[in-house]
């Protein structure tokens, strides 16, 4: 009982790393592709601009985008002992779209690109939700 819970302790942690990786991949490679074409459907004048306002935007986003929605979801899975796929894969999903909410983005300079914003850290959210799940969610 007490080596269980050890390696349960120790278990957690690493799965959320490795789920917060995952999420992380999902994420650059999924919003670099969404940015690249949303900054091509830009008139030629546009362009320029626009690709500064997205890295401006996805700086704030990084410095922004922190652990705390989606370590609070695993926190209220674990304890309450919540051992659906479904809850950690939207709870994934819902704790990664409220981020640029929390990293306040500019709407007025990103309108072109923000619903497609809430899309890629919805998706990456949802991947790595499943992918905790898979590793330690469902033995919570």
């Amino acid at each position: 009982m007490v080596l269980r819970t050890i390696g349960r302790i120790i278990w957690v942690p690493l799965s959320f790393v490795i789920a917060a990786a995952l999420a992380m991949l999902v994420l650059v490679t999924l919003g670099l592709e969404t940015i690249t074409h949303a900054v091509h459907n830009l008139d030629e004048a546009d362009t320029i601009s626009a690709a500064y306002d997205v890295v401006w935007q996805g700086s704030i986003i990084a410095s922004g985008a922190t652990l705390i929605p989606a370590l609070l979801v695993v926190i209220a899975g674990e304890v309450a002992r919540i051992r659906s796929w479904l809850y950690y894969m939207i709870g994934g999903g819902v704790a990664l779209a409220v981020i640029p909410l929390l990293a306040k983005v500019d709407t007025g300079t990103m309108t072109y690109a923000l619903p497609a914003l809430w899309h890629v850290f919805a998706t990456a959210g949802f991947a790595g939700g499943l992918a905790y799940w898979l590793l330690a969610g469902r033995n919570a």
